[in-house]
């Protein structure tokens, strides 16, 4: 009997379609075949033949406003759930893989019911906290402890996924019902901190494991570049910062202050900005708004004296990883699971906040070069992303034998 997996997720793009993809393609080469499910809307990766697209952009649309307006998130998208279901009856498949499930583009409890009900063993990989809270999928900056014993009066329900209506106290005991019905399943996260998370919550009872996110070590390596010509910076400390979705999550205004500290011979250059960012950033700070692909950001991370990333929430940090395997050291706050992508041999671990001990980390990095590039290169080996891949696969293997 042909073996098979489908992997459910809220989009067929960016960072998590990158890795089901990875995962799927490799699958494939191991006699699987691979379904994918995904809603309408932006797609960074062409639609094949398994492809399975669950509804239009236009229908996720209006299951999102009536999440919005009602607070109950992925209470909605009845039909095109029951759909996917008959077509799953259909294909029969051997495993199940849950990604993100958040914002609406699928019916939870008809989904879970389905999943409670069939033998069909379920991997769901968690990419953020939010299967465990009443919404939202970060709590580290509100410092909120709710969604252990169960979430009420959120001070973040009207952020992603937002709601004009706080629900999340019916939510959590919502979620915690569904998502513990299953008895198959097997929770996966790309952290050990997170892992940790799911300990304390509700999901504890599921089997766990830990597979960190990997990168492409044949587009992130040293690359040589004009990139220090270009801009003037032969004769400068570059202190490299990036991210996507600046902001005080991904520590902007830190920057910002060490760009009042940090003397003339140093030079930050932020990668991911915008127009918007650009307005709230001094003139002494580089802004590149974009890179046209990833060798040219590796060129960037490979001229980089040091990487910082000042993150207040972060499930792993795939930047210190691409840094690293660019051979830069890195200097990161001690939150989420951001620490856990470097060892003592390739940079450093400051308090969260404590900008006086990062501005002191980077200018040891810079002018002493206590880490040299080839323990970073060494350490960035361990985030191989194929390597990642074919742990997902051993995993598919041992699930199916063991059923």
């Amino acid at each position: 009997m042909q073996k098979s997996i489908i992997f459910i997720n809220l989009g067929n793009f960016g960072s998590t379609g990158k890795i089901l993809r990875g995962i799927g393609e490799l699958a494939e080469k191991n006699e699987y075949i691979s379904y994918y499910v995904y809603p309408g809307g932006k797609n960074n990766y062409p639609k094949g033949k398994q492809d399975i697209v669950l509804c239009s952009e236009f229908t996720k649309k209006i299951n999102q406003k009536l999440s919005y307006i009602t607070g109950f998130n992925g209470c909605f998208s009845i039909i095109t759930t029951y759909r996917l279901l008959h077509k799953l009856d259909k294909i029969k498949p051997s495993i199940i893989h849950l990604h993100n499930l958040h914002n609406s583009y699928i019916n939870l409890p008809i989904l879970f019911r389905y999943l409670s009900k069939h033998k069909t063993p379920v991997i769901w990989t968690l990419h953020d906290c939010w299967a465990f809270t009443g919404q939202c999928p970060h709590f580290t900056l509100e410092r909120c402890d709710k969604w252990k014993t169960g979430c009420h009066d959120c001070p973040q329900y009207t952020n992603y996924p937002e709601s004009i209506v706080d629900r999340t106290k019916i939510m959590w005991k919502l979620k915690k019902s569904w998502f513990t019905s299953v008895h198959n399943m097997t929770i996966v996260t790309p952290s050990q901190w997170l892992a940790g998370l799911v300990k304390q919550s509700y999901l504890k009872d599921y089997p766990l494991k830990t597979i960190n996110n990997g990168i492409d070590l044949s587009v992130f390596k040293p690359t040589s570049s004009d990139f220090r010509e270009r801009f003037g910076l032969n004769k400068k400390y570059i202190v490299l910062g990036v991210a996507f979705g600046w902001g005080k999550r991904k520590g902007l205004d830190v920057f910002i202050d060490l760009a009042n500290k940090l003397d003339k011979s140093y030079q930050i250059v932020l990668v991911g900005t915008d127009d918007e960012i650009d307005k709230l950033l001094p003139n002494n700070i580089l802004s590149i708004h974009r890179t046209h692909n990833q060798t040219e950001l590796a060129e960037i991370y490979s001229a980089a004296d040091v990487f910082v990333n000042p993150t207040r929430e972060e499930v792993l940090g795939l930047v210190n990883i691409e840094s690293l395997a660019c051979g830069t050291p890195v200097i990161t706050f001690n939150t989420g699971g951001s620490p856990e992508c470097i060892d003592e041999n390739t940079g450093s671990v400051i308090d969260c906040d404590d900008i006086d001990a990062m501005q002191r980390e980077i200018i040891r990095i810079c002018e002493n070069k206590p880490f040299s590039s080839e323990s970073c290169l060494k350490r960035a080996e361990k985030f191989d992303m194929s390597e990642k891949f074919k742990e997902y696969v051993r995993l598919y293997e041992d699930i199916t034998h063991s059923t």
